[in-house]
């Protein structure tokens, strides 16, 4: 393994100043240490595409930029690296994580095919890429090949593997605990609740015919430990987008509730999709957002979450019903029927305590197809 310490202070010294990106857990010692180097700057953007458009910046401003995310994400960010830092000539240097590497560490099935195609997609981009290696005595010899990268105005990637890089595993990033608006500041009374009390709550005051999606992450796989249900779809991958994924379902099945599970870190990296939502106004949609603060299942590093008003944030959307849940209570009372409205339900929870949820029993494909048969089976 290398060092995350050693690894920066040679980025560094060959001019990296700015890093911006996302968590993944084979990236959490690295990130833990750049923000804890006050040195370095450190944005923990909403998608990897904001990455790209933050380090390409801060070049143009004198300071090389590195970017940091899990390949899954890769495809965010083909747009601003196809038509921003090669339109305009700008160097980065990209560490993106290798999660389903072919004949790697198994692995979630939502990395598969981006695992396998995570190469030649860098290739087909134009952007020179070797392994980040895990011997510190090869790490100058990659450096070089980096600096020329950014000399000749091209970015260039690093694919990290697992346990390449070592250090501090524990959370780093402590973000805002107030709005940092004047004019909507957010409301922190009350305790976060525990979340999977919120999930039991939601799932008890659920009709027989609502249809539930569930972001990815832990709150899928916690909903399924709970109590598996074939009306219930969690979702893998595709982060951000399970309010839109519910708005094409609710428009397609209009007398149906459909209730989405969605998370801070999850709803800001899509925050459009709250203006599509709103404008669309599917009266049978429920959008509730369990705000912890932090992206849990990628090592519980934290949002920005808590310096956005995110209620006003769906109000100012076009979301007719918006509504703070600061108890189980509160949150029952928020589910029962009322007249059909669009609705969004904003409720703190804590991280997760344990940290251990089992894997889902069925594949993704077995869970969409009984979602669908229930669908069928299930008249609204």
């Amino acid at each position: 393994m290398i060092e995350a310490r050693v690894l920066t202070e040679k980025l560094a010294s060959i001019g990296f100043g700015v890093f911006a990106g996302l968590p993944c857990s084979y990236l959490t010692p690295l990130i833990n240490t750049v923000i804890a180097d006050p040195d370095i700057d450190y944005v923990g953007v909403a998608n990897e595409g904001d990455a790209v458009a933050v380090a390409s910046g801060a070049a143009l401003g004198g300071k090389l930029g590195v970017v940091l995310f899990q390949n899954s994400g890769l495809g965010n960010a083909v747009s601003p690296l196809t038509s921003l830092t090669a339109t305009f000539r700008i160097p980065l240097l990209v560490l993106v994580t290798w999660r389903g590497q072919p004949g790697g560490p198994a692995d979630e099935p939502q990395h598969g095919l981006m695992g396998s195609i995570t190469p030649q997609l860098l290739e087909l981009m134009e952007i020179p890429w070797e392994t980040l290696p895990s011997e510190e005595s090869r790490l100058d010899e990659v450096l070089a090949r980096v600096a020329a990268a950014m000399r000749e105005g091209r970015p260039y990637a690093l694919i990290v593997e697992k346990g390449s890089i070592a250090g501090d595993a524990s959370p780093g990033h402590h973000a805002a605990n107030a709005s940092r608006s004047p004019h909507t500041p957010v409301p922190r009374d009350g305790v976060p609740l525990d979340p999977d009390d919120v999930l039991r709550t939601i799932q008890s005051g659920l009709a027989e015919r609502d249809a539930v999606l569930a972001t990815t992450g832990f709150t899928g796989r916690a909903l399924e430990a709970l109590d598996d249900r074939p009306s219930q779809l969690y979702m893998v991958g595709s982060m951000g987008c399970a309010s839109s994924l519910g708005l094409g379902l609710a428009k397609a099945q209009p007398s149906r509730r459909v209730v989405v599970l969605d998370g801070d870190g999850a709803l800001l990296m899509r925050m459009g999709a709250l203006a599509t939502i709103g404008f669309e106004q599917p009266p049978n949609l429920l959008h509730i957002v369990l705000d912890n603060g932090v992206h849990d299942s990628t090592g519980a590093q934290a949002t920005v979450s808590p310096s956005v008003d995110l209620p006003g944030l769906a109000h100012a959307s076009g979301y007719p019903r918006v509504h703070s849940v600061g108890s189980l209570a509160e949150l029952s009372e928020a589910l029962e029927s009322g007249p059909p409205e669009l609705t969004f339900l904003h409720v703190r929870t804590l991280p997760r305590a344990d940290r251990k949820l089992p894997r889902p029993k069925l594949a993704p494909p077995q869970v969409a197809e009984r979602f669908r048969t229930w669908l069928a089976d299930q008249p609204a």
